[in-house]
C-alpha cells in the first residue's frame, strides 16, 4: 500500500511557476505510474501527466511545453514543474500511484492540491 501527499498549491497570476509535490510513504522505485491529475471547476478530472518507472513520460496536450513532470526515487516524490501558467489551469491537483502486484492493479490518490491562477 502507498499513500500520497501532495503539497505546492496556490495562488498565482497569470504567466507564473509553481511547483507540486507528491510525496509517498513509501518507496516508488517499484510504482508502476506516477501520475498528476487535475480537476477544474464544473469538470471532470483528467490527465495532466505520468511518469514510469521506466522514465518515459506523457503530458496532455494541454500543458505540453509548460509543465514538466519528474521523479526523485530517493526522496519517494514526484513533482510537477508548472510554468506559463494560464486561468484555465486553475483546479485541484490530485497525484496518483499505479502499482501492479501479480497481474492485479492497484492505485492511491492523495486529497489534492488547489492550484489558483488569476488573471
Amino acid at each position: 500500500q502507498v499513500q500520497v501527499v501532495e503539497s505546492g498549491g496556490g495562488l498565482v497570476q497569470a504567466g507564473g511557476s509553481l511547483r507540486l509535490s507528491c510525496a509517498a510513504s513509501r518507496s516508488i522505485f517499484n510504482i508502476n505510474v506516477m501520475g498528476w491529475y487535475r480537476q477544474g471547476p464544473g469538470k471532470q478530472r483528467e490527465l495532466v501527466a505520468t511518469t514510469t518507472s521506466g522514465g518515459r513520460t506523457n503530458y496532455a496536450d494541454s500543458v505540453k511545453g509548460r509543465f514538466t513532470i519528474s521523479r526523485d526515487n530517493a526522496k519517494n516524490t514526484v513533482y510537477l514543474q508548472m510554468n506559463s501558467l494560464k486561468p484555465e489551469d486553475t483546479a485541484v491537483y490530485y497525484c496518483n500511484a499505479l502499482w501492479v502486484v501479480a497481474g492485479t492493479p492497484y492505485d492511491s490518490w492523495g486529497q489534492g492540491t488547489q492550484v489558483t491562477v488569476s488573471s
